[in-house]
């Protein structure tokens, strides 16, 4: 039985567990049908050193998430992406593996929103959702962004079911004040740099050692699933806002350079090992 101290750190952990099950379900899954039995994803998590137990309270989480469903292929148990996570996974492949820059062409995106106090929590899910989507706040309850976000920003509200709360501008700043110093009050480019940092000061020895040394399939998977969740997050934090408006030298753009190489590097014979596995447990 878990303890009463222990509980809080085995939830932190099985919620640190969902963003690498969900790694491997938008690698994996979408190829084999939509579709990973649990003895294959038990086994792949163990070898990224998670422990079955967590491994199955963490998918617990995800399905009562409604990111995950149960399905049965012939005897086997498994799970399947929900409908909305499938559409989010392809949403997010062009803002990992792509990554385009806004110019300054692209004006901007405003988002206002307005919720009765009877909804507080969507007014909690709004707030998430456009942090999430790389909106910067300019002013209480009004949220800014490059304009080529615009499309995506509109899919992704109307999916949650926030569009009737929202209403969504284009344009351009005119005056006052100078653009460069007023993106540094809207985002946070200190906490941005130093999450670049921390990505670069990690992965790139580890890129300059597969480079001498070789990888094995096994140990590109060990090593790829982490970092791919790791770098997930850095794509929505910061919303590619034009080189013109970051600090000299942007930690981005070398970071970017980074991931490419490791992405390059690593992939395939990570979805190697992967696929072996999937096949022998499937």
């Amino acid at each position: 039985m878990t303890s009463e101290a222990g509980a809080p750190a085995e939830r932190e952990r099985e919620t640190r567990l969902g963003p690498q099950i969900l790694s491997v379900f938008g690698l994996y899954a979408r190829s084999e049908d939509n579709w990973l039995s649990v003895a294959s994803l038990v086994r792949l998590m163990s070898d990224l050193g998670l422990d079955e137990r967590a491994v199955r309270s963490a998918i617990s989480r995800l399905k009562r998430r409604g990111v995950l469903r149960p399905e049965r292929h012939a005897k086997s148990a498994g799970y399947s992406l929900e409908g909305g996570t499938l559409e989010m996974l392809a949403e997010g492949d062009s803002r990992i593996f792509e990554r385009v820059r806004a110019g300054a062409e692209d004006g901007w995106l405003l988002v206002v929103f307005s919720v009765p106090e009877s909804e507080r929590e969507k007014r909690h899910e709004l707030r998430a959702t456009l942090t999430r989507l790389g909106f910067g706040t300019a002013a209480p309850g009004v949220w800014i962004a490059p304009g080529n976000l615009a499309d995506e920003a509109r899919r992704t509200l109307e999916r949650r079911g926030l569009a009737g709360y929202v209403d969504i501008f284009a344009g351009d700043h005119i005056a006052f004040g100078e653009l460069r110093s007023k993106v540094r009050q809207w985002w946070d480019l200190d906490e941005l740099t130093g999450l670049y940092a921390d990505f670069l000061r990690q992965y790139r020895p580890v890129l300059d050692r597969a480079a001498a040394d070789g990888t094995t399939p096994l140990e590109a998977f060990q090593t790829y699933i982490p970092m791919l969740t790791q770098w997930r997050r850095l794509p929505y934090r910061d919303p590619g806002l034009p080189l013109r408006l970051l600090p000299p030298g942007w930690s981005g753009e070398s970071a970017g350079v980074l991931f490419d190489e490791l992405n390059k590097t690593l992939s395939g014979p990570a979805r190697e090992h992967a696929m072996a596995v999937i096949h022998s447990e499937g």
